[in-house]
C-alpha cells in the first residue's frame, strides 16, 4: 500500500461494515480565521458581514498564510468550505494539510463575504494543521467549516459514446474505460520519450501516453516544423498502450513573432492578435477560411491514426477557461462555438470515428454540453502528489456524475493511497514532461516507484487485454 499505509489503516477500519465511527463523529465545525495562527497576515474588521470578531487580510507575499489547528477523534475524510471575500477579483489559494498534501482552490470575485467548497481533508486522529497559503493572493478569509464526508454514491456513467458512428476501436476503448472507472487508475505520461524515461528509471511503462499535434499546425509547418507525435502514438498503440492527443493550436494568422513572443509560441493569447470571436462571427471571411484549413490539416493526422487502428482520447481547446490560449481569450461563448465547429468538421465532414471527445475545463459556463463531450478532464499543477479532489468533485458535479473524469495534465503524480482515501476516482493521470516528471520537487523517484508499483495503478503491461473488452 505504500508509505501511507499505517496512516490509512484507521480510515479503513472506520469505514468497515458495522463500524460506529460515524456516530462518534461531530457535526460541522467552524473555525474563525482571526483565531488562527497568522504568518505575514493581519486581522481586520473594515468590511462588514464577517462572523466572529473580524477576518484576516494581508495575503500579498508568497509566504503569507494562516494556520488552523483542528483536532479529530478518528482518521476521517471531511468536507471543507471557506468563507472569504474576493473583493479584488477572482483569486486562487493553496490549502496545505499537515504540512504535506496541498490543493489549489479557486475564489470567484465577490462584493462581500461568500462561501466556496474547498474539497476534502483526510484528518488524522489527533491534531491536524490546515494552512491557507497566499497563491494568487489579495483576498480576505473569514472562517473555515469542516464536516464529515458522506460516502460517494455509485457512479452513473453513460454506457456509450455520443457519436453513433463511433468505430469499434473507440467503442471498445470506451467500454474498457467504463469498466475500470472507480476501481483503477491508468498511469500516464506526456510524450513517448518521457514514458521511456520512466521505464529506464523504475522499470515500468505508463499505460497511457499523451502526444501533442502542435507541430502540425499550418502556421508552424510553413515555418519549417516537422511533427513526429503521430508516429509516437502509433508506436505506443502497437505496444498495447492507450493514446491521448492534445493540440497546442498555433494561431492561423496574426502571430507577433517578436523577441518576447516568437512565432512558435503562437498558441498563447499574448503572442497573436487573432480574434476567434470576430472570426466565427464572419463565416465568409478570410480568417474563418484559415480556421477550416487548420482543422482540415489536423484531420489528416487524425486519419493516419484512424487508419492505424488507434482510438484517440481527443482533447482539443484545452484549458480554455484560463484565457491564456487564444481559443479561450474571448470568453466561453466563442470557445464553445469553436468546439462545436471542431466536432462537426471532424466527426461529420471528415468521418473521424476513432475519437473520444475530452473536454478540459471545469467552470459550468464554459461547458459545451453533454451531447458532444464523452469525458471531462482538468489540468492541475499542484505540488505534493495529493489526490486533487477539489477539481474531481467539481467535474463530478459538472457532468452530473454521468461522465468519466480524467486528470489530463498534472505536475505531480497523485499518490494512490490518497486517491482511494479521498474517493477521487480519476480515470487517468498524465504527468507533464521536462521540469515536472524529472524534477524531484514534483516527482521524486521514490514517489514514482510507489505510484507505479501500486495495485491501484495500471501500467502498460497490465492493460494488454483492453482490446478484448466486450
Amino acid at each position: 500500500m505504500g508509505h501511507l499505509s499505517n496512516f490509512l489503516l484507521p480510515l479503513v477500519l472506520a469505514l468497515a461494515p458495522g463500524s460506529n465511527a460515524r456516530a462518534c463523529q461531530p457535526s460541522a465545525r467552524t473555525f474563525e480565521a482571526e483565531n488562527a495562527i497568522l504568518t505575514g497576515t493581519r486581522v481586520e474588521s473594515t468590511l462588514s458581514g464577517y462572523t466572529g470578531s473580524g477576518y484576516v487580510a494581508g495575503f500579498d507575499e508568497g509566504s503569507d498564510k494562516i494556520t488552523f489547528n483542528i483536532p479529530s477523534s478518528i482518521t476521517k475524510l471531511h468536507d471543507l468550505s471557506i468563507r472569504y471575500a474576493g473583493i479584488y477579483g477572482e483569486k486562487r489559494t493553496t490549502i496545505v494539510l499537515n504540512g504535506g498534501d496541498n490543493t489549489e482552490v479557486f475564489f470567484p470575485a465577490t462584493e462581500t463575504f461568500s462561501t466556496v467548497s474547498a474539497g476534502q481533508l483526510l484528518l488524522k486522529e489527533g491534531n491536524n494543521t490546515v494552512d491557507i497559503v497566499n497563491n494568487w493572493g489579495w483576498y480576505l478569509i473569514d472562517s473555515i467549516t469542516i464536516k464529515p464526508s458522506e460516502p460517494r454514491a455509485p457512479h452513473n456513467i453513460n454506457p456509450s459514446l455520443n457519436n453513433p458512428n463511433a468505430g469499434v476501436e473507440a467503442t471498445t476503448l470506451y467500454k474498457y474505460l467504463v469498466s475500470i472507472y472507480g476501481k483503477k487508475i491508468l498511469s500516464g505520461q506526456q510524450d513517448l520519450s518521457w514514458a521511456n524515461w520512466i521505464n529506464t528509471q523504475i522499470g515500468k511503462t505508463p499505460a497511457l501516453v499523451a502526444v501533442d499535434l502542435m507541430d502540425y499546425s499550418p502556421s508552424r509547418v510553413e515555418r519549417g516544423t516537422v511533427g513526429n507525435s503521430v508516429e509516437d502514438a502509433i508506436t505506443h498503440h502497437n505496444n498495447g498502450g492507450i493514446i491521448s492527443v492534445l493540440w497546442h493550436w498555433n494561431a492561423p494568422t496574426g502571430l507577433y513573432d517578436t523577441e518576447e513572443r516568437r512565432w512558435w509560441s503562437g498558441f498563447y493569447t499574448d503572442a497573436t492578435d487573432f480574434d476567434i470571436a470576430a472570426t466565427l462571427a464572419n463565416p465568409s471571411g478570410a480568417n474563418y477560411t484559415l480556421i477550416i484549413r487548420d482543422i482540415d490539416a489536423i484531420a489528416v493526422q487524425l486519419k493516419r491514426l484512424q487508419s492505424a487502428g488507434v482510438p484517440v482520447l481527443w482533447r482539443p481547446l484545452h484549458e480554455a477557461e484560463g484565457g491564456w490560449f487564444w481559443w479561450g481569450a474571448k470568453g466561453p461563448e466563442a470557445a464553445k462555438q469553436l468546439w462545436d465547429l471542431l466536432y462537426d468538421r471532424l466527426t461529420e465532414y471528415h468521418g473521424l470515428n476513432n475519437l473520444i471527445w475530452v473536454w478540459n475545463s471545469i467552470e459550468p459556463e464554459w461547458y459545451p454540453g453533454d451531447s458532444t463531450v464523452d469525458i471531462l478532464s482538468a489540468d492541475v499543477y499542484a505540488q505534493g502528489n495529493g489526490p486533487i479532489s477539489v477539481q474531481y468533485n467539481q467535474l463530478v458535479e459538472l457532468g452530473g456524475d454521468k461522465k468519466l473524469i480524467a486528470a489530463a495534465e498534472v505536475g505531480a503524480a497523485p499518490l494512490p493511497d490518497l486517491l482511494q482515501a479521498y474517493e477521487a476516482h480519476w480515470l487517468w493521470f498524465a504527468v507533464w514532461g521536462d521540469t515536472f516528471i524529472n524534477n524531484a520537487q514534483w516527482n521524486s523517484l521514490e514517489v514514482l516507484r510507489e505510484v507505479y508499483d501500486h495495485d491501484y495503478v495500471l501500467t502498460l503491461d497490465e492493460i494488454q487485454g483492453w482490446r478484448n473488452t466486450v
